[in-house]
């Protein structure tokens, strides 16, 4: 396999635009069906057309098919010429089947958008490490586009090429840990696939990141394990700021003497980096934000807001 993206050019894929092709994919585990086809409405509403396999409907234990059927629909759906971007069905769980599997020489032959989080921050994590193809952790076809304000407009623009500045304050539930202000590359995305990825030859890459990252329905002890466990494996070393996301769900059930604040500030607090926290992209209670992972940012925490401002798009026109 390829070493990591540190010594490679970074591969952006073409902007999206009103009226383009756009391929859905199950490289995880099997949706609801009526989830989908509310998802596939909402996004033909916008302006796509879309296109997806008969086969995306298979179901192999909790899967959405063999790993063999999602990795040749991933592929097909790269190697397509009027598939400008592709969106995941939905995260789940299998995602890592895929790894071995799929020849990158091919997707980055053809470097498109690609959409998803939960699961899929296996292969977005992945393709950014090994070819440095930018990809977008952002909302899902049978998931947030099935959901009234389930999907952030603003932050969908940048699919569009638009230069963002992500502007939060407590108005959107987004907090302050620890000020301070750092570039970096925007990184990472579902805490439980970051840690899984340790010891494996899919291991993450950390050095020089703004490190995005969120979960769902996670326990704040299990919470803490995992962040010790990226601790201990050395990959807060070379982090220059930590966002995290809404962590929703994420506490223990009955009374709780402790935030999940406290918690993170317990692991991180002595990193001397910025941390933000609340940030409502991947698992989210609603309008789900499409931030870009692979570009240059700039980070900003101070006492009553954060600003994470791109420093360059994400696509090309």
């Amino acid at each position: 396999m390829p070493g990591p993206v540190e010594s490679r050019k970074r591969i952006k894929p073409q902007a999206l635009k009103q009226g383009d092709k756009v391929g859905i994919v199950a490289p995880a585990s099997y949706f609801n069906r009526e989830d989908f086809e509310a998802g596939c409405a909402a996004l033909r509403q916008l302006g796509y057309d879309l296109v997806y396999s008969d086969s995306i409907f298979d179901r192999d234990l909790y899967f959405a098919g063999t790993a063999e059927r999602r990795a040749c629909e991933l592929e097909e759906m790269f190697g397509r010429k009027d598939v400008k971007a592709i969106i995941c069905a939905r995260g789940g769980y299998g995602a890592n089947y895929l790894l071995p599997l799929l020849d990158l020489r091919k997707l980055v032959a053809k470097p498109k958008i690609i959409v998803g989080y939960s699961d899929i921050t296996s292969l977005l994590t992945y393709f950014y490490d090994v070819a440095g193809l930018v990809s977008f952790h952002g909302p899902m076809v049978a998931k947030d586009f099935a959901r009234e304000d389930g999907i952030d407009a603003g932050s969908w623009q940048v699919l569009l090429g638009k230069v963002c500045e992500f502007d939060f304050g407590v108005e959107d539930g987004v907090k302050s840990l620890l000020k301070g202000s750092a570039d970096g590359t925007l990184y990472g995305g579902c805490l439980s696939m970051l840690v899984a990825s340790l010891g494996t030859p899919y291991e993450i890459h950390t050095d020089g990141t703004i490190l995005f990252i969120e979960d769902v329905a996670t326990k704040p002890y299990q919470i803490d394990r995992m962040l010790m466990h990226l601790k201990l494996a050395g990959k807060f070393a070379g982090v220059r700021g930590i966002i995290f996301g809404e962590m929703l769900d994420c506490n223990q059930p009955g009374s709780q003497g402790f935030t999940l604040e406290e918690v993170i500030m317990r692991v991180v607090g002595d990193l001397g980096i910025p941390v933000a926290y609340g940030v409502r992209s991947g698992h989210v209670s609603r309008r789900n934000i499409s931030l870009p992972l692979g570009v240059n940012v700039a980070l900003d925490v101070s006492e009553s807001r954060v600003m994470c401002g791109m420093l360059e798009q994400a696509t090309t026109n």
